[in-house]
């Protein structure tokens, strides 16, 4: 089998597939099989019919057509793999040479990446925010430590914010009950705003035993996105009470016996955390400019597909919150035209940056092993919220693994990326990422913590 490329634009080409036709018997004798398993023919049993009387009952048009509709995928697999091309849309296939006996040729169409001419990375500097940790960053983390520990008393007032209280929840809509909308003994913290619009403000002030009726908009169910009248009754009030901040608390809710030791483990915990954000906020801002200095022709229907997509996972998200599209464009203060002008761009700079990192990954040959594509893999499970386990066994049951792959690889792209632009914080300092660790610390850092103390 020959394959040869032609490039139609820069972005599509032309694949020529020739195969002789001896290479291509294999295939005309499983259609054979398979044919005669399916006829039945007095005298011969079922799979064992001669093809001389195949071609008497079904013609031998039929077997080549079978024959030729079972090679062309593995075919056209091959060529891809000999030319090295990566699709990026289905192919238009046409059987151009198909005579029996002669050689075959078969000719495909489609979209491929385009070659882009990259900007000297070098060149290329971008500020990120400090990583400076500030008392205030301290004090949230050691607020939320305590919040961890902290207990519960009922309380004999008002509710108020911050308060954890157990409610009833009963919606009607024009007066009548809507079943599907009943709580009882539901938790809430006042403050957290993360159930209904309003109910915040309806629970506020009340005591156990008080209801109060407020209107609001219902996320889920088949009245999503409808006015609704929602009655709630307090069943109880309970006041956060955080633990003292003494060396009894330090060494119940960590490692270490003083909070001063505490403290300063937080300190490090959320330096580490900055340098992290650091480092993301870098590659975002050094890919969107090498995307800015890249004016790349792009396949037309993958864009159109991709907005399209796009759009209908934005309408999604936006049904299962219970918001009109019209009010989520009046929030962006957009009107149609400019968040449709805006969804294109975003596809085409994504579809550009997304070439720009698989350019990066064939130039520089990157590889990847097992244990980067397991911790990948893992990390997805995590941030996805499912059992590693089922997410895994998805990814295998729908042959995700190679997006995952590509993931991989254009993580390190990304990095490779990032480590040859210049980075600098807003005081001016370089940021050398490529001596950050994944856990935040830098290599040099590390280092000198395992010197000998005579170094």
């Amino acid at each position: 089998m020959k394959s040869t490329t032609e490039t139609l634009s820069p972005t599509r080409i032309k694949l020529t597939i020739e195969v002789p036709f001896e290479e291509f018997k294999p295939s005309l004798d499983a259609a054979y099989k398979t044919i005669g398993s399916q006829i039945t023919i007095p005298g011969f049993r079922k799979g064992k019919v001669p093809a001389a009387i195949v071609d008497q009952r079904v013609g031998r048009t039929a077997v080549l057509d079978e024959a030729i509709n079972s090679a062309l995928p593995g075919w056209y697999s091959q060529a891809l793999q000999d030319t090295k091309i990566q699709p990026l849309s289905q192919p238009e296939i046409d059987l151009s040479k198909f005579q029996d006996g002669e050689p075959i040729e078969v000719t495909a169409e489609l979209d491929v990446r385009p070659e882009l001419e990259l900007p000297d990375i070098s060149t290329i500097e971008v500020t990120v925010e400090d990583a400076q940790v500030s008392d205030d960053d301290v004090e949230e983390q050691l607020t939320a430590l305590r919040e961890r520990f902290a207990t519960f008393a009922e309380v004999d007032r008002a509710a108020a914010e911050g308060d954890f209280l157990t409610i009833d929840l009963s919606a009607s809509q024009n007066g009548e009950e809507i079943e599907a909308a009943q709580a009882e003994g539901m938790p809430y913290t006042i403050g957290r705003a993360t159930m209904l619009d309003g109910l915040d403000e309806a629970v506020t002030g009340l005591k156990a035993g008080e209801s109060k009726t407020f209107t609001t908009k219902l996320v889920g169910g088949e009245l999503a996105g409808q006015d609704v009248d929602v009655t709630v009754t307090v069943k109880d009030v309970k006041e956060q009470q955080l633990p003292e901040l003494d060396e009894e608390f330090a060494q119940t809710a960590s490692e270490f016996d003083t909070i001063e030791e505490l403290r300063a483990d937080l300190t490090d915990r959320v330096t580490r955390g900055k340098r992290m954000e650091q480092a993301n906020e870098a590659r975002d801002l050094v890919l969107d400019e090498i995307v800015s200095k890249i004016d790349a022709p792009l396949p037309e229907n993958l864009v159109a597909e991709e907005i399209d997509s796009r759009r209908q996972q934005i309408e999604q998200q936006l049904a299962m919150a219970g918001v009109e599209f019209q009010t989520y464009l009046d929030d962006e203060k957009q009107t149609v035209d400019e968040f449709e002008a805006d969804l294109e761009k975003r596809v085409r700079d994504s579809l550009i940056a997304q070439f720009v990192l698989d350019q990066i990954v064939a130039n520089e040959e990157f590889g990847i092993d097992d244990a980067e594509l397991s911790q990948h893999i893992m990390r997805r499970a995590q941030q996805s919220g499912e059992d590693p386990n089922a997410y895994i066994q998805h990814i295998m049951e729908h042959n995700h693994v190679p997006e995952m792959v590509s993931e991989v690889l254009r993580g390190k792209a990304l990095a490779s990326l990032v480590e040859s632009a210049k980075v600098s914080d807003k005081s001016g300092n370089v940021i050398e990422l490529s001596k950050l660790r994944a856990d935040g610390t830098y290599a040099d850092e590390a280092d000198d913590a395992e010197a000998p103390a005579d170094a």
